[in-house]
């Protein structure tokens, strides 16, 4: 072989070697970032009795410090979104990863409950900048088809892992170092992250990006979300017809219909007409809904299950989950390669069909439930089923989509993860709550089996097939 044709080999390859250098850069950032936003959703929750204890807070006020995280991040995440579409990813991401940081910090030193429901409110703004920005920047770094497909997969693992993770991290923190290190162990990976992005990633290039942020509409869809969440919150503590829930929702759903005549008036709408025509992303969105809503709604009442009924300690709770999170972060990184092949209809089927038949076995524990054989198997089932959809979901919420709208298409299919994320637990507290028992147990996990199966049905009609 002559010099020239090894000198051309070379320069070939130095640049397909660099860019798979980058990509998988990229891929390990996001991972990492949706990681720690993932935690933060759960992490508190089987500690909230070891913060109950320290600081003193009132039962009304505790729910806030999970309420306050999760509020925020659902309102906040479409304009962020937009924001990383018109503003840059990179520099979206980076801000979300400060706010993140430092609201951590502050939970970890708060002596009293209003500090620490303000900073995890805090976080969870810092989280709705982090997330959509993190996921459009895999969508844009990935061609469309097998290569983003498999970063899908490790991407959906993590994410779909660290919810779980979170409740099992929560019961060895609170058993262990004490439930502020929930919080502190975000400082130090919030500082590396953001030298690794600012050091690694390229500077945003907003050149030839039309188009603007509608501070009205902005103003109005995230007013819309934060009161809808809040209602939905509101319901599961006072009733689905109390006045107060009722007012709340009616709020919402003004502001909602103010977000649409703004949107249809405006030169620059938030939410572009050629978005809402893509099929693949609606089905996909509204069987993230009802998948989320499922998915959530399991991990609340099975950790509820394990500690009220089965005495499980907060430990044993968290240990309990291991048998969930595997599955869901080895069936996430399957999925992404699997759907080369199969379609994301047919994995998003088989997907929640799974989560209904571990939903139907959990009607059965009965109160001398031994894990391995009454509670193993569902949490494994549930699993590997939600493992199926969550990178499926992802792939067909960005099939199609350009690049000036991957921010916005990654808000949406996050933001329906958190709406419909709340909206699962609080119906689901509404039927626990009817019921007594043991008894309320099996209907709620009949309830969620509904919810699976409602998303089963719109995957199959909303999806064309072989899509």
């Amino acid at each position: 072989m002559s010099t020239t044709e090894n000198t051309m080999r070379t320069v070939v390859a130095e640049p397909t070697s660099a860019r798979q250098r980058h990509r998988g850069l990229v891929l390990g950032l996001v991972c990492a970032a949706q990681a720690m936003v993932g935690l933060d959703i759960a992490i508190v929750n089987v500690a909230l009795p070891s913060i109950q204890r320290d600081l003193g807070v009132s039962q009304s006020a505790l729910q806030w410090i999970v309420v306050a995280y999760g509020l925020l991040l659902g309102g906040f995440l479409l304009v962020g979104g937009r924001m990383a579409d018109l503003l840059g990813r990179r520099r979206v991401l980076l801000t979300g990863l400060g706010v993140f940081t430092v609201a951590s910090l502050l939970a970890g030193v708060a002596q009293h409950a209003g500090l620490l429901i303000t900073a995890r409110g805090l976080q969870g703004l810092g989280g709705a900048l982090i997330a959509p920005a993190a996921l459009s920047l895999l969508a844009v770094t990935f061609d469309e088809g097998r290569e983003r497909n498999r970063a899908l997969g490790v991407f959906g693992a993590v994410g779909a892992a660290a919810g779980t993770v979170g409740v099992v991290a929560s019961g060895l923190i609170a058993a262990g170092p004490g439930w502020r290190w929930a919080f502190f162990i975000n400082v130090p990976a919030g500082i590396v992250l953001i030298a690794v992005a600012a050091t690694c990633l390229a500077a945003d290039d907003v050149r030839g990006r039309s188009g603007r942020l509608d501070l009205a509409a902005a103003s109005t869809v995230t007013g819309g979300l934060l009161t809808f969440v809040y209602a939905l919150h509101h319901a599961s503590t006072h009733g689905w017809t109390s006045a107060g829930t009722l007012a709340w929702f009616a709020t919402a759903c003004a502001l909602t219909a103010a977000f649409v005549r703004i949107e249809k008036r405006s030169p620059a709408p938030l939410v572009p007409p050629r978005a809402l025509k893509n099929r693949t992303l609606v089905a996909a969105n509204l069987t993230a809904f009802l998948a989320y809503s499922a998915f959530f709604s399991f991990i609340f009442l099975g950790s509820l299950l394990a500690q009220q009924e089965l005495g499980y300690s907060p430990t044993q709770t968290g240990l309990a989950w291991l048998a969930t999170t595997t599955t869901v972060f080895a069936a996430s990184s399957a999925a992404g390669r699997l759907a080369a092949t199969a379609s994301v209809r047919r994995l998003l089927v088989t997907g929640l069909t799974l989560l209904v038949i571990a939903m139907v076995w959990l009607t059965r524990v009965p109160a001398d439930a031994d894990y391995l054989v009454d509670l193993f198997p569902a949490f494994l089932l549930a699993g590997l089923g939600f493992g199926f959809c969550v990178p499926s979901l992802q792939i067909g919420a960005l099939s199609g989509i350009g690049e000036q709208d991957a921010g916005l298409a990654s808000a949406l299919i996050e933001t329906m993860r958190e709406i419909g994320g709340a909206a699962g637990v609080a119906a689901v507290s509404t039927v626990l709550v009817a019921g007594t028992g043991l008894g309320g147990f099996h209907t709620a996990f009949a309830a969620i089996g509904v919810l699976a199966g409602l998303g089963a049905v719109t995957a199959t009609i909303g999806f064309r097939r072989g899509a």
